[in-house]
């Protein structure tokens, strides 16, 4: 069964929305001692994906009672949990090495995403209505939203308008509305299944048309040179696309394969993305006679596909913010916007303090807590202390931060209305970058002891000269008097082990060489810059979260910047996935045992 395209998304009591994700649809074939996953097409992709194959043998135990079934879903490889990396899934799919696939399947591993359900203890369902499907079909995943870690049950939504604005935040390809008291029915002979896709709508000129099969080529101007963004067909009417042809057989030069105009002919086109250097499925929004082929520009183009929140009226995005590696207001925007997805929910309901910097690095800056009275309506305020302070719990928000000049974003370690800490963070700071390998063993040696106490923690760079190690904790299960036994003790083993690599001196003209381990820093009142968050550093750094095994002797502290850590996020995915789960899991019982004996 496929969805049928609409630019509309269905209203009513009789829907229901789904995320759409952007894979490879396939048919999970879940029996006793085998697992297949079958593509639409009827051919085996069991062993390019062998990670779900295992996942579900693992799992069998969980679903016997369900056993035979097929489930119908999307593989993917997961940026975000409503966005999916297709160039990533494409890549997988055309492996044929064994030995590459499971190389691939370790470091990036697929999910399936099962939004319905076929058969059941080998009976067919797709006579049930689609609520009864999707009811059978959370039964199997006993109410979890996931099998094994890499099956994972899709739900919905009835409110299409939040559906839409997670989907428009975590920037997914878009919506499925569903008719509750569908029938499975084969392809497209139905009204069941509607899609709306999330398009990115950018400017580009029209260069060349090949008449053999009505494709034009668009283009924008980088660094003066004219570059190609790949073939446009689709979406305009009879007219305007008679008129568009015309034009070019007339008045264009003719050449091997078809008809060649200067840049001049500017159209507003449809995307979903960028992959590699070509627009993925790009239509015609419309034609644009009267703007200017100069104003097409790659800069343009990068703020056009960032998906800039509309409430927010951006500027001065020339201005140079970094001059050392040429980055501009601009580049700052596009980061704010596509890191937010994971950037966002360490900011949720805590008091921000931020470093704004409206002229960049070199210009003047001032420290801002409070929420000034030209902040428009949907800024976040929390009173208190007679004051409105900031909170940045959203997109726009945090776009509005970036379009003022906010360059770093710090919070304190409880959310608002709590007293007691969320996490725990050490910061390991050496004397400068150059001794920045000591930071590196401090780190090391401090996992260890932390995995000893059964507490599991995440690390990131300080985006300065620095590493931060974090312990997400369980709500209001320790108080900052009893982190703050633990942090000291632990401080104090590490400088007890090696007194000449490292310190607890606050004082710096005491400290020497050595890395001071900021145990105080954790505290009640106290912040520390956000993960994710830019720095102001004439090198554009990042607080860049990493994974334990980056930590080790190639690892340095200016690597991770806004012009490479979006990318990087999309590769590896992120470290700090998770994060939030893992604390609500973390064990405490040694822990407490220690402090409150």
């Amino acid at each position: 069964m496929k969805p049928i395209a609409s630019e509309d998304i269905p209203a009513g009591a009789d829907w229901v929305y789904e995320v759409k994700y952007d894979g490879f649809r396939c048919v999970l074939d879940w029996e006793t001692d085998s697992v297949r996953l079958i593509s639409r097409n009827g051919i085996d992709l069991s062993s390019n994906f062998p990670e779900i194959v295992e996942t579900c043998l693992e799992q069998v135990s969980l679903v016997e009672d369900y056993l035979p079934l097929k489930m119908d879903g999307e593989l993917v490889v997961l940026n975000n949990a409503y966005q999916a990396n297709f160039g990533l899934i494409q890549k997988r799919g055309r492996l044929k090495k064994r030995d590459l696939i499971k190389k691939q399947a370790a470091a990036r591993p697929v999910s399936f995403m099962a939004f319905d359900l076929l058969a059941c203890e080998g009976a067919a369902c797709v006579e049930q209505t689609f609520d009864q499907r999707k009811k059978k079909l959370a039964d199997v995943f006993a109410g979890e939203s996931e099998l094994g870690k890499r099956v994972h049950y899709v739900d919905f939504a009835e409110n299409a308008d939040k559906m839409w604005d997670e989907i428009f935040v975590h920037k997914g390809e878009g919506v499925v509305a569903k008719r509750k008291n569908s029938r499975y029915q084969p392809e497209k002979k139905h009204h069941d299944w509607v899609k709306t896709k999330n398009w990115r709508t950018i400017e580009g000129f029209l260069t060349f048309y090949d008449p053999k099969n009505d494709y034009f080529t668009v283009s924008v101007y980088r660094d003066d040179v004219v570059q190609e963004l790949g073939k446009c067909k689709h979406g305009l009417d009879e007219e305007a696309f008679a008129v568009l042809r015309d034009l070019f057989l007339s008045k264009g030069t003719k050449e091997k394969d078809g008809y060649r105009l200067p840049p001049a002919i500017c159209a507003e086109i449809h995307t979903l993305d960028l992959l590699k250097g070509e627009l993925r499925e790009p239509e015609f929004s419309r034609l644009v006679p009267d703007r200017e082929a100069g104003g097409c520009t790659w800069k343009k183009l990068q703020l056009d596909l960032a998906m800039l929140p509309e409430k927010i009226e951006v500027s001065n995005t020339d201005k140079m913010f970094w001059p050392l590696p040429g980055l501009k207001k601009g580049d700052l925007l596009v980061y704010m916007r596509e890191i937010a997805p994971y950037m966002l929910p360490f900011l949720n309901e805590r008091l921000l303090t931020i470093i704004r910097c409206p002229d960049g690095v070199d210009g003047e800056s001032f420290f801002q807590k409070h929420l000034p009275d030209y902040a428009p309506d949907f800024m976040g305020g929390v009173e208190g202390d007679g004051e409105m302070h900031f909170v940045c719990n959203d997109l726009d928000s945090l776009i509005w931060f970036a379009n003022h000049g906010t360059l770093e974003y710090h919070i304190p370690f409880q959310t608002v209305g709590s007293e007691n800490p969320c996490e725990i963070v050490f910061d390991l700071d050496p004397p400068d970058r150059k001794r920045f390998s000591l930071a590196v063993k401090a780190a090391r040696l401090l996992k260890q002891l932390l995995d000893d106490l059964r507490l599991v923690s995440f690390v990131k760079t300080s985006g300065g000269k620095g590493l931060q190690v974090h312990i997400p904790l369980p709500d209001d299960r320790m108080t900052y008097e009893e982190t703050g036994v633990l942090t000291q003790a632990i401080a104090w083993t590490l400088e007890k082990s090696h007194p000449d690599l490292f310190t607890t001196e606050r004082f710096k003209n005491k400290r020497g060489d050595r890395l001071y381990i900021d145990y105080l820093q954790h505290g009640e009142g106290k912040t520390l810059v956000a993960p994710y968050s830019p720095r102001k550093r004439e090198d554009a750094t990042v607080a860049a979260p990493l994974f334990w095994d980056e930590v080790d002797d190639a690892l340095q502290p200016d690597m991770f910047r806004i012009d490479n850590v979006v990318e990087r996020v999309q590769k590896t995915g992120c470290p700090f996935d998770g994060y939030f789960k893992t604390g609500k899991q973390q064990v405490l019982d040694d822990v407490l045992a220690m402090i409150r004996s």
